[in-house]
């Protein structure tokens, strides 16, 4: 499997032959929109009314709640019921492919319930929101990962350049998890036997 990031929630997530597409940025976040035809995309930010399972061209358009299974890719999503409101909807997807288990945590502004939190254990590959308002504050996010302990974590939403948005850099988020220490790589590529020898949660940042 390989990682791939464009900023904000939007990340590439190769499996096989098969291409996730998560969050895709808009032009007007100040990104550079990815261009590259993805067989899923996934939306944690749905406004209402939704169409919860269309198809475009060959490519599955996934956007609330519910369980999937396409191509060999096992998706659960999970209704942030708490953060949701009247005119949108808020997910969190489990991903399961080549025997890793990955958490899409979003647009994440607090702690999930019991209800989704009781589905975050054995994370192998967890994204996590790390630049504070308006989705959860870094320190929170620290506290919640060490409560899930995954293998991995990739930041999401956090400054990078050209972002128009207001948001924090990943200064205090790192500082706080594992005193600071990370990689910073263009791309991430695993597999599920590179994560038996991780006893300690590794934080992995992904270069835009």
């Amino acid at each position: 499997m390989t990682i791939s990031y464009y900023g904000e929630g939007c990340f590439k997530i190769q499996s096989g032959e098969i291409t996730i597409l998560t969050d895709p940025v808009s032009p007007q976040s100040g990104l550079t929109t990815p261009r590259f035809k993805a067989d899923i995309v996934l939306k944690t930010l749905t406004p209402f009314p939704i169409d919860s399972q269309s198809t475009t061209d060959g490519q599955r358009m996934i956007y609330g709640p519910g369980e999937y299974d396409i191509k060999e890719i096992d998706i659960l999503g999970l209704a942030n019921k708490k953060e949701s409101a009247e005119n949108f909807i808020k997910t969190i997807y489990l991903i399961k492919a080549e025997s890793l288990k990955i958490c899409l945590l979003g647009h994440l502004a607090e702690a999930p319930e019991p209800d989704i939190a009781k589905h975050l254990e054995e994370i192998d590959i967890l994204f996590i929101p790390a630049g504070g308002e308006p989705f959860i504050g870094q320190e929170a996010a620290v506290k919640l990962i060490k409560n899930i302990e995954p293998k991995i974590v990739i930041p999401s939403f956090y400054k990078i350049p050209g972002l128009k948005r207001k948001s924090d850099d990943l200064k205090i988020f790192l500082e706080e998890i594992n005193h600071g220490k990370h990689e910073t790589q263009e791309k991430l590529t695993v597999k599920k036997k590179d994560l038996a020898e991780i006893k300690k949660t590794e934080v992995i940042i992904l270069k835009t």
